[in-house]
C-alpha cells in the first residue's frame, strides 16, 4: 500500500489494517520457521508498511495530520 493510499484512509479504518498486517506478519514468521515461505522479503515490505502505518496514526494523534 502506498503512502498516498495511507493518507486517504479514516483513523478507523488505519487501526483495522494494522491489525491485519500484524496477524499476517505472525503467519508469514511461523511461515519462515517452517520453511514454508516462498518470498523472505514478504516480512520486510510488511514490517515498513506497519511503521507507516503506525506514523500515519501518531501524527493524527498529534494533530500534524487531519483526521478523515
Amino acid at each position: 500500500m502506498d503512502k498516498k493510499d495511507l493518507n486517504k484512509l479514516t483513523k478507523t479504518k488505519l487501526i483495522k489494517k494494522l491489525d491485519e498486517d500484524k496477524g499476517s506478519l505472525v503467519n508469514l514468521r511461523f511461515q519462515k520457521q517452517l520453511q514454508q515461505l516462498e518470498n523472505p522479503q514478504s516480512i520486510t515490505f510488511l514490517k515498513r508498511e506497519i511503521a507507516q502505518i503506525k506514523t500515519v496514526l501518531k501524527e493524527m494523534d498529534l494533530g500534524i495530520r487531519e483526521e478523515r
